[in-house]
């Protein structure tokens, strides 16, 4: 049943992103492109999300479980450090280049689009990247802390 309710909402938020337009690189560079050819219609889209989360992390916060009854595990970090930052800006940064982020572009790539297949190769390299200079960077701290 896990599965199978995590293909179910998988698919409605692929199907939302096709339809709000955010799958299209086009209309999210017009969104970012405040000083141009501005084109507002995916801050409807964002607000609505917004309130959405708002809500659904209001109702959250006071399970314990899921509602499958699973166990319901909530970010507990609250604080904006520098790699928060850093990644924002690494993130916005490909946003506005590219006009896709992560989601929208598995959408894409998987409704044919050769932009999607390059930029869904980039983002790969960027996690496995990521993941050996963090353990890079954090395993011998955490080696030399448990020596002492």
């Amino acid at each position: 049943m896990q599965r199978i309710s995590e293909f179910v909402v998988g698919l409605l938020f692929g199907m939302g992103l096709l339809l709000s337009g955010m799958s299209d690189p086009g209309k999210v560079l017009g969104f970012l492109d405040l000083f141009g050819a501005w084109d507002p219609s995916l801050a409807l889209v964002m607000g609505g999300a917004i309130l959405v989360g708002f809500f659904a992390f209001t109702v959250a916060k006071k399970r314990t479980t899921s509602f499958l009854g699973g166990a319901l595990h909530l970010p507990k970090a609250n604080q904006i450090d520098r790699r928060l930052v850093i990644g924002a800006l690494l993130f916005g940064a490909g946003w506005g280049l590219a006009g896709f982020c992560p989601g929208p572009a598995v959408v894409s790539l998987f409704s044919g689009q050769p932009k999607a297949a390059v930029f869904v190769a980039a983002m790969v390299a960027g996690m496995i990247l990521f993941e050996v200079a963090d353990r890079l960077i954090h395993q011998p701290r955490a080696r030399q802390a448990t020596a002492r």
